[in-house]
């Protein structure tokens, strides 16, 4: 067995040992205290990195990346997605480095391995560092963006229900901050939800809206103009004052014609006549 060899068998042999070890100088070294479970799923971390590097050491292709690393990496930007910041990982990086490579110049000096050995372990274990640190950052970011998605899905769905008043009438009160994501989602959800229900007036609520910009302002326009041509007829209230500037700009009040009014309620009364 040569030396690098039998430097990868004693790595993959004291992997525990010296994940331990890690964790233990890491926490040090950035003066941070953690509860035991934390420090427990750590060491299992490093554990496993150890073995993803011990085993690289004796690969044919030892400029590969480590089977099992990337998924590695995805695994613990799910870890931080649910638990904490990727700042997290990133701060914690720089002083990990530091350790790891004091850890294995140690073990590669008592193991009498050459200087160049050495040397091609520590740019093998920065070059591992530095693609677990971009996969993690690039598996957090998809996973941030996911949950980002959902959740501007539940955020539409409760800023533009559909609130049936009468046979035929129904009010969709817009409600909040006004982006083109909600305004997609009443293109894509809530107008063919008007036309299954056979809905002949829609009266568009805008009293919970502080917000309008020109361009929503015109994908409104658009959203009465699908509306008219199905045959309903649309009713606009709640527009604030210093709204009804940029509503005009946008178009709005050419669907609407004679069918505005300051709250749900007299557009009821309209209706009703």
């Amino acid at each position: 067995m040569n030396e690098m060899s039998e430097f990868s068998k004693f790595i993959n042999e004291h992997a525990e040992i010296l994940a331990v070890e890690i964790v233990e100088n890491v926490l040090k070294g950035i003066n941070l205290a953690i509860p035991a479970w934390e420090k427990e799923q750590a060491v299992s971390m490093y554990f496993d990195f150890l073995g993803f590097f011990g085993k690289s050491l004796i690969n044919q292709n030892r400029e590969s990346v480590p089977d099992g690393l990337m998924e590695w990496s995805k695994k613990n930007a799910e870890q931080v997605a649910l638990e904490g910041q990727i700042s997290e990982i990133a701060m914690r990086y720089p002083i990990t480095r530091e350790v790891i490579t004091d850890i294995i110049t140690r073990i590669s000096i008592e193991k009498g391995l050459s200087v160049k050995e050495n040397a091609y372990i520590i740019k093998r274990l920065n070059a591992m560092l530095d693609i677990s640190l971009m996969e993690t950052i690039y598996a957090f970011e998809r996973i941030t963006d996911a949950h980002k998605e959902e959740m501007q899905k539940e955020l539409a769905k409760s800023s533009a229900p559909l609130v049936p008043v009468s046979n035929g009438v129904v009010v969709l009160p817009i409600i909040g901050i006004i982006d083109s994501f909600r305004v997609n989602y009443i293109t894509e959800h809530v107008i063919p939800k008007v036309a299954a229900l056979n809905i002949e007036k829609v009266i568009i609520d805008f009293s919970g809206v502080y917000i309008i910009t020109e361009e929503n302002s015109r994908y409104f326009h658009e959203i009465g103009e699908m509306l008219r041509l199905m045959g309903i007829e649309v009713f606009i209230t709640g527009l604030r004052p210093e709204l009804v500037q940029v509503v005009i700009k946008g178009a709005i009040n050419n669907i609407t014609r004679n069918n505005s009014f300051s709250n749900v309620q007299q557009a009821l009364k309209s209706i009703q006549k």
